[in-house]
């Protein structure tokens, strides 16, 4: 389901700047500071109208600042949510408020389409921890392995691979391989997103080996992963939770799949950015903790108002942090940091996440 944004400013007719303004208060209060939703709302209404002037539409990711988030996209969600909607777009412009490979995999769908990005270097430790000579070199030790690439990864990576995945689709996408036939497959490249589905689906994890791989697999399903990990998510510990529990003993704790295995195993419930919302939404808790980039739960403490989101973390994306409204007022005034990728690299990343998208 496309999450269009109900409370955005972006979904409605232009509005003054006061009612600009009015509204982020309505949204925003108790989750920004006073002082910064006015300046804020400055910027919100100036990207908003020249939005409209340039025929374009903005896409922002659920990592977004609370401030951003809640004025000026069209669509919210997670990256391949968002991905796809840009699809169905006539504007001109898509502007992707969110880290580079979010952008590129955008381009990926629209080849035909100008796609911005508000941050020159906005990266991803996940995406800058495999490439293409890696990739090489685990099918040469693992001869017959299909490889399944998470779609944190950038355009190149995407192009040597058989598969993508997201979070959410993970293990569904890894099961379609086993159900192929295929006993053991090559997961990219985040290690605890890897161990996190292999448990999941009940089947061993392997480290990464590169010389005489071949010899010491197992005569069952596995999965053979990589040693790359997000920045953020492997921040959160056990000793967090029960920290928190012993405060709270009623509190729902929720995490990502790219926390370690040991903080997924704790958590009464982990999932991708939008299955995380969805839990919020539908599960009825005393309180909740979200083991996830902090803006996230700012966010959707902005969205549910009702319930009460603990504040544990204070670990925010370095990457995410760069995409700030200031700058996507720049690259629309600017039409600045195109997204360019060779067409070649285009055709071949795109079958990967086709074939995802027809499994999920």
């Amino acid at each position: 389901m496309h999450n269009y944004m109900p409370n955005s400013l972006a979904g409605q007719e232009l509005l003054s700047l006061n009612e600009t303004r009015q509204l982020m208060r309505e949204k925003l209060t108790g989750i920004v500071p006073d002082v910064e939703i006015e300046i804020k709302a400055e910027l919100a209404y100036k990207i908003n109208q020249l939005k409209a002037q340039k025929n374009a539409v903005i896409l922002g990711h659920n990592y977004m600042e609370p401030a951003l988030y809640h004025s000026v996209p069209d669509f919210v969600g997670d990256s391949l949510e968002l991905s796809r909607i840009s699809t169905e777009t006539d504007a001109d412009i898509i502007l992707f408020c969110g880290v580079q490979f979010m952008a590129e995999t955008a381009k990926i769908l629209n080849p035909d389409k100008q796609v911005l990005i508000p941050a020159e270097k906005a990266g991803c430790s996940l995406a800058e921890g495999i490439s293409v000579e890696n990739i090489k070199a685990l099918r040469a030790a693992y001869p017959g392995a299909p490889v399944v690439t998470y779609i944190n990864t950038y355009a190149d990576v995407k192009a040597e691979s058989d598969y993508c995945c997201t979070s959410g689709n993970a293990p569904a996408v890894v099961q379609h391989l086993f159900d192929l036939g295929h006993e053991h497959i090559i997961f990219l490249p985040d290690e605890y997103l890897a161990k996190n589905t292999a448990a999941d689906l009940g089947v061993e994890y392997l480290e990464p080996i590169l010389e005489g791989a071949a010899h010491t697999l197992p005569n069952e399903k596995c999965i053979i992963g990589w040693n790359a990990r997000c920045e953020v998510h492997e921040l959160f510990k056990v000793e967090d939770i029960h920290d928190v529990r012993k405060q709270f003993p009623e509190v729902s704790v929720i995490a990502h799949p790219e926390c370690s295995p040991e903080v997924v195993n704790e958590s009464d419930f982990s999932g991708s950015t939008k299955q995380l919302i969805d839990y919020v939404q539908n599960v009825n808790a005393k309180q909740y903790l979200l083991l996830t980039e902090c803006s996230m739960g700012d966010n959707i403490a902005a969205e549910n108002p009702d319930k009460d989101m603990l504040r544990l973390c204070s670990f925010r994306c370095p990457y995410m942090n760069l995409i700030t409204m200031e700058d996507t007022l720049a690259a629309l005034e600017n039409i600045q940091y195109e997204v360019h990728l060779d067409a070649d690299i285009i055709r071949r990343a795109r079958t990967p996440i086709d074939r995802m998208l027809a499994i999920s």
